[in-house]
Formats: structure tokens, C-alpha cells, sequence
């Protein structure tokens, strides 16, 4: 048994209910957003999100590998999604000036025409499945918990000594 398990004690039963329910909520949720909006004749949840962030970033524009970690897409389904826009033109690609390699995706005119008038099946999707139920509790305690365990912290990996004495300064 590897030493991390040995001192592990079993879910007691309301924390087995919490996990079980998080893990169907995170399954479900995304389905519920999408059906409803899909079902108003919107956007799919799968490009309203890229657009959403899109519309948020400086220059409404994001480095594509941005966009794909914002979105919790691999790149290439990040580049599948992107196309499909692209073709549609709510978003183009431009070179990033920092970086000749890279690619920004970026937010169209029209792009954002379509968010506006897809937002309002999402505002309301949003809240019949999540803020209605959540009355009464704390949604910054909430949003708090949940941030942890969606970004967890990690440890400072560590440094090699040349590093260590490159941070003293000169001896």
C-alpha cells in the first residue's frame, strides 16, 4: 500500500452524497445549458462559451491555447470549434504579435451579435438549473469551495541551486 493511503479514512456518508452528486452535476449541467439553448434556436454551449470569453478578453481577442484552457478544451477541440466559427464569421484568427507561431482567435462583429442574443436563453438556463436551487446559500462561501478544487494550489517546483544563487544576487 502506498504511504499517502495508509492514513485514509472513508468517505462518511454525507460526504459520499456530496461527491456522487458533483460528479452527476458536473455531467448533467452542461447537457442542461446546452439542450435549453440548442432548444431556443441559440448557440451550443460549445461555442457560446469561446465566444463568451472572447468578448471578455483586452481587444476581445485570446491566444488560442488561452482560449482552449479557459474553455477546459484540448487545443484541437479548441481548433475544431474555432473553424466552425470561423466559417460562420463570428470569429477570425490573426497571428499573435508577441509570437509569430502562435494564433489569436478573434471575436467578429458579428460574433458578438450572435452572443447578445444568445445570452439571454443562457441567463435564463443558468438560472432555472443552478441559482434557483440555491437560494439561502452562501454563493461566495460557494463559489470559493468550488474554486479551490476547480485551481488547486501547487507547490513551487523546485529550484535547482544555480537558480537559488541567481536569486541572492552577487556573493
Amino acid at each position: 500500500m502506498p504511504p499517502q493511503t495508509r492514513h485514509l479514512q472513508p468517505l462518511d456518508p454525507d460526504e459520499e452524497t456530496l461527491m456522487r452528486a458533483l460528479g452527476q452535476v458536473m455531467l448533467a449541467l452542461p447537457r442542461l445549458i446546452d439542450t435549453d439553448m440548442v432548444g431556443e434556436g441559440q448557440l451550443p454551449l460549445s461555442e457560446y462559451q469561446p465566444l463568451m470569453r472572447l468578448s471578455e478578453a483586452p481587444e476581445r481577442r485570446m491566444r488560442m491555447s488561452e482560449l482552449a484552457s479557459a474553455c477546459n478544451l484540448s487545443l484541437s477541440g479548441l481548433t475544431r470549434v474555432v473553424t466552425r466559427l470561423e466559417k460562420r464569421g463570428l470569429v477570425r484568427r490573426a497571428r499573435c504579435a508577441e509570437d509569430a507561431r502562435g494564433w489569436n482567435a478573434v471575436l467578429t462583429e458579428s460574433g458578438l451579435a450572435c452572443l447578445e442574443q444568445a445570452w439571454p436563453a443562457h441567463l435564463a438556463s443558468v438560472r432555472r438549473h443552478i441559482f434557483d436551487h440555491l437560494t439561502g446559500h452562501d454563493l461566495r462561501e460557494l463559489s470559493s469551495a468550488l474554486g479551490k478544487i476547480a485551481h488547486p494550489r501547487t507547490p513551487s517546483a523546485p529550484r535547482s541551486a544555480a537558480a537559488r544563487k541567481a536569486s541572492r544576487g552577487p556573493a
